[in-house]
């Protein structure tokens, strides 16, 4: 006899009201303190990404510890190259205003977390992903959202670098040829807390008017 199911937790309105706090003071933070984090915080913060939805239940996300000290420098000397090329591609006031940014936490953060998408996984069958195969790297960024959410829920601090060669960063880690880096992630404690984005505070961009959009009329 098969057990019974669970009964589904009731959320209440106190719950709802700091889940929507928690999702406001999410941030990408590129600014860390020193302090260490235990890799058993990290291994629970994992377990719960890994209940993120994925499409046909395939599961593709894989995370990778960057620990080493010479491949850390590698990652820093491959951003370092990257950054210097987007740069290249502003002029004047916004040339300037992208210099002065910080963009990223790698010499700071305690902990480096590579998360891939493995484009071969056989898990799931492949449902889904026959007319979308992009699904699968979806899934692993719902997987991402998921730890930055819990990160965030005991004061830890992500930082997603995006200025990478993602394929030279796969080689310096030596992954596997059909792994495909989605995010490089900086985890840590804060040196600082903000509920607005830094690119705004900093008059990078401005937050867009959330008007929910009507559907259109066929």
């Amino acid at each position: 006899m098969s057990e019974p199911s669970r009964r589904p937790p009731q959320f209440d309105a106190t719950f709802r009201q700091r889940f929507a706090e928690l999702v406001r003071w999410r941030r990408d933070v590129r600014r860390f303190r020193a302090d260490p984090v235990s890799p058993e915080l990290i291994e629970q913060l994992l377990a719960l990404a890994s209940y993120a939805p994925s499409v046909g239940f395939c599961q593709p996300w894989r995370f990778v510890l960057v620990e080493s000290a010479e491949r850390r420098a590698t990652v820093i000397e491959n951003f370092q190259h990257a950054n210097q090329a987007a740069l290249a591609g502003y002029d004047g006031e916004r040339r300037a205003l992208y210099a002065s940014l910080k963009l990223e936490g790698l010499t700071q953060a305690p902990v480096h977390l590579a998360v891939c998408a493995d484009e071969g996984a056989a898990t799931g069958h492949r449902l889904g992903r026959a007319t979308m195969p992009e699904t699968l790297r979806y899934s692993v960024v719902a997987a991402i959202q998921t730890f930055w959410l819990a990160a965030r829920a005991e004061g830890l601090g992500v930082g997603w670098v995006s200025i990478l060669d993602p394929e030279a960063v796969c080689r310096a880690l030596e992954l596997p040829s059909d792994w495909s880096l989605i995010a490089y992630l900086c985890v840590g404690w804060p040196q600082e807390e903000h509920d607005d984005p830094e690119l705004e505070r900093h008059g990078w961009e401005t937050r867009l008017d959330q008007t929910v959009i009507k559907p259109l009329k066929r």
